[in-house]
């Protein structure tokens, strides 16, 4: 696999197998969103009143090609979980209600639903769906066992962080249309690290993160919300965004609530289309393939060194970002701690329904030689920390 770590800005000395965390930026994208700091800086009255409406309606366009929307669907936001916050908030859930979910959902999210359901009542249900995993048909089927008459919203993510398996969310977001409950997907993941259809996903709300595989500057996200459905959406900060008068700075009540929220460098999201041209640019299907046959030898070698079978009935339920079962060890923290100190090896460790687990991302920036030092690493500190006698 050829890497391109000369192209980002990673420190060199580490083996950095995390991007599903907070993402990493590529020279070029960097330097495009300093451009437009700068930019900002020169006039600042200028830019924020007269120019940034138009750059931005270019930056939307740029991403809703990419996934296959309407531009003025889709609007700019900091970061998914602000997206949920969004949506969460907007909606008029009453005690007795129910939002269905997984057990594999992202721990920020599930503080948003928790916060939520105590202030109004309604039930936050969490359906659990085992591993090994079964067949996406199957998951669909199990996770529909959990829907009741009272289940007015289905809350679900599209790749997931703990377990970083693909959910069937096409299949689960029609059978809901089917029987009108609201589709919310997290698609925190998502965009970049796979091709992405939000149109034939047809999900009622979307978000996901532009600055984790898509490499974008960090703090550049995006919410798609269908048409139909945009009048649900209320401006979680009012301010310049709200008006009674609706003198609309950027086209329409949803674009204005959510992109409009007072003074603030929104540089990330107008270097998103350098993201973009950066992918195009280094043929980026084809090093998502070599990411991916990277990552199942790491799955497979990590699964013959603990001894524990792997996870998934097939790879083709994860992508470039994988989770490889441990051993129960005694202390955690104290295991990755001694990862990256000791090995320099940058990889999260997973206590997920009282199992241990590796997750691990390859991005184009990885080599064989990041693989062969986690494994190094492992095999050297994995007896020390076993419970096992």
């Amino acid at each position: 696999m050829t890497s391109l770590k000369k192209l980002f800005l990673l420190d060199e000395d580490i083996a950095f197998l995390n991007h599903g965390s907070f993402g990493a930026t590529p020279r070029p994208v960097f330097e495009d969103y300093q451009i437009w700091q700068r930019r900002l800086e020169r006039q600042p009255v200028q830019f924020l009143i007269n120019e940034l409406p138009d750059h931005l309606a270019v930056a939307r366009n740029a991403l809703a090609e990419y996934v296959n929307v309407e531009a003025d669907d889709l609007v700019y936001i900091p970061n998914a979980t602000f997206g949920l916050n969004v949506i969460a908030r907007s909606l008029n859930l009453k005690p007795g209600d129910e939002v269905l979910t997984t057990d594999h959902e992202y721990g920020a999210c599930n503080n948003v639903w928790t916060f939520l359901s105590q202030k109004r009542g309604f039930h936050y249900v969490q359906c659990p769906i085992p591993v090994p995993f079964a067949t996406q048909g199957e998951i669909v089927d199990q996770f529909w066992q959990a829907v009741t008459p009272r289940t007015k919203i289905i809350f679900v993510s599209h790749i997931t962080s703990p377990t970083a398996v693909r959910f069937p969310v096409a299949e689960i977001c029609a059978r809901a249309r089917a029987a009108g409950i609201l589709t919310i997907v997290d698609g925190a993941h998502t965009v970049g690290q796979i091709p992405l259809d939000l149109s034939a996903l047809d999900a009622d709300f979307y978000m996901s993160n532009g600055h984790k595989w898509l490499c974008s500057p960090k703090g550049s996200a995006f919410l798609h919300t269908r048409r139909e459905r945009q009048h649900l959406i209320e401006p979680l900060v009012v301010g310049w965004g709200w008006s009674p008068d609706r003198n609309f700075t950027f086209g329409s009540d949803y674009l204005d609530y959510l992109q409009w929220l007072g003074t603030n460098d929104l540089s990330a999201y107008l270097a998103v289309p350098a993201a973009i041209q950066f992918q195009e640019a280094h043929n980026w299907t084809a090093l998502r393939q070599q990411c991916h046959d990277l990552l199942c030898q790491a799955v497979d070698r990590i699964c013959e060194l603990s001894g524990l079978p792997a996870l998934y009935e097939n790879t083709d339920t994860f992508h470039q970002m994988a989770i490889a079962p441990l051993p129960q060890v005694k202390d955690l923290p104290a295991l990755k701690s001694q990862l990256y100190d000791d090995y320099r090896v940058e990889v999260p460790l997973v206590d997920w329904n009282g199992r241990h687990f590796i997750r691990i991302s390859v991005q184009a920036y990885n080599a064989q030689a990041d693989i062969d030092a986690l494994l190094s690493a492992l095999e050297q500190l994995l007896p020390l920390h076993s419970n096992e006698p």
